[in-house]
């Protein structure tokens, strides 16, 4: 079984701009997609603003019974989240390091447009590396 299930970027309006799936169960339509997406981006706002400790930057870790969503939030308000098995450790290097990605790769790409869904062929390509370097670091663990 996959520890990563899946990844979301978000842009700081809310809509959905990338998404893999990585698990071969449960995968969801583009709709169910879109309304995670949404949904996510309307419950980390109201977070920050929820919190009682000023300078929130809003969920990082969700937690259920068959799944952990962690979450990074870049500073141009980018949110890269993953679906993972419960209780998988070090997502937060991985978020990172998927965000540097996307400024390698999607950011100084003369052809992408802001705000728009990413296709970029060098971010797919080094984007599936990270993804199995981390789960082959899982596996020896």
């Amino acid at each position: 079984m996959a520890a990563i299930y899946s990844l979301y970027i978000i842009n700081k309006s809310g809509g959905l701009i990338f998404c893999k799936d990585y698990g071969s169960a449960g995968k969801m339509d583009t709709n169910d997609s879109l309304r995670l997406a949404s949904l996510w981006h309307s419950m980390h706002a109201i977070s920050q603003q929820l919190s009682p400790v000023n300078g929130c930057a809003g969920i990082e870790l969700l937690q259920a019974d068959t799944f952990d969503l962690h979450c990074f939030q870049s500073l141009t308000g980018t949110k890269f989240f993953v679906v993972c098995e419960p209780g998988t450790l070090h997502m937060e290097f991985l978020l990172k390091y998927i965000y540097e990605l996307y400024t390698d790769y999607v950011l100084k790409n003369p052809f992408y447009e802001m705000e728009m869904p990413i296709r970029c062929e060098l971010f797919d390509i080094n984007l599936s590396q990270a993804v199995q370097k981390d789960r082959v670091a899982l596996l020896g663990r």
